[in-house]
């Protein structure tokens, strides 16, 4: 399942596509799912074929689309990759033989970022998050954990059936860096689905195109604002417990651990862009625990409840 919203990613398009048709183990359908832009429905339509085309039949975001692919999909496992990453040859097959366990409800992988240009050397890896790909401090082999990273998941359709879709509330809209949908619905399958295993396997690998956008401080620090304010959504359905469990982690080990690295490698390589990321680390870290702070209690911020799967087959 691939979700689109922008012709500006047209090449990345076909390249994810591309990845898809090259699989070890083919994927029994291919969904692209055009979230409320008529122009590029119609280009993804012409240039296609044995791919299916289709409209964000909800509100237009990444939820919205998401759910759109969920009632429309047949297979008993789904999964979605972003229309700016780019698969492994192995990736379905990994997927799959993740889910041989049967407590697996949700499998995810990991996403090596490929830039354009050289990395910016004041980017900390502790924060490649920001750019929707694996950070450092995530787990080196497959194990059991909260959630999955959005680009790279696959789910047991069944599980929507059980717990909703995607909320609509959270999530990206267009270019708006919010997220967390994905976080939100998997805590929800760890609490309405007894012994569900949320599994990652960096082995389950893509790469995401990192845009020129992307690589800038300004980009940095609204995605980590952005970021406070989903947790802070989230927060509100699932509980803080639950919203920030995996973060509160983060924050106490890989941020410390990444600060002392940067400095150390002033004197120990006589890299002065280690200073720079240790900064990065901390001005990131104090922008999303502001903002979250700032909105968990905010009433004016409203979680929208998702639709069930009966409803978003109805409306597909």
């Amino acid at each position: 399942m691939i979700c689109a919203y922008t012709e500006r990613r047209w090449d990345d398009i076909l390249d994810c596509v591309a990845s898809l048709r090259a699989q070890t183990c083919a994927p029994d359908e291919i969904l692209l799912v055009i979230d409320h832009n008529p122009e590029l429905f119609r280009r993804a339509t012409d240039e296609f074929v044995g791919v299916l085309v289709v409209e964000n039949l909800h509100a237009r975001g990444l939820s919205g689309a998401r759910n759109t692919a969920i009632a429309i999909a047949t297979g008993d496992v789904v999964a979605f990759i972003d229309d700016d990453g780019a698969a492994a040859p192995t990736w379905c097959e990994r997927l799959l033989a993740a889910f041989r366990e049967p407590n697996v409800m949700v499998v995810g992988g990991s996403a090596a970022p490929r830039w354009d240009g050289a990395a910016p050397r004041w980017f900390p890896s502790e924060f490649h998050w920001v750019v929707g790909c694996s950070w450092t401090g995530l787990p080196e082999s497959a194990v059991a954990v909260r959630n999955v990273i959005g680009c790279n998941m696959a789910f047991r359709r069944d599980v929507f059936a059980t717990v909703g879709l995607f909320r609509t509330g959270v999530g990206r809209i267009g270019t708006n860096p919010v997220g967390c949908e994905e976080t939100e619905l998997c805590i929800r399958i760890h609490q309405q689905i007894p012994g569900a295993i949320v599994k990652y396997d960096p082995s389950i690998a893509i790469t995401h195109h990192v845009t020129g956008e992307r690589r800038t401080s300004r980009y940095f620090f609204r995605r980590c604002w952005a970021e406070g304010y989903s947790k802070a959504q989230i927060s509100r359905t699932v509980g803080a417990r639950d919203a920030t469990q995996s973060e509160r982690a983060y924050a106490l080990r890989t941020l410390p651990r990444g600060i002392v690295a940067g400095i150390a490698s002033i004197f120990g390589r006589s890299d002065r862009s280690g200073a720079a990321r240790a900064a990065m680390i901390i001005g990131g870290g104090v922008t999303t625990a502001t903002s979250y702070s700032i909105h968990r209690f905010r009433r004016s911020d409203r979680v929208e409840v998702s639709s069930t799967v009966a409803e978003a087959a109805e409306a597909a």
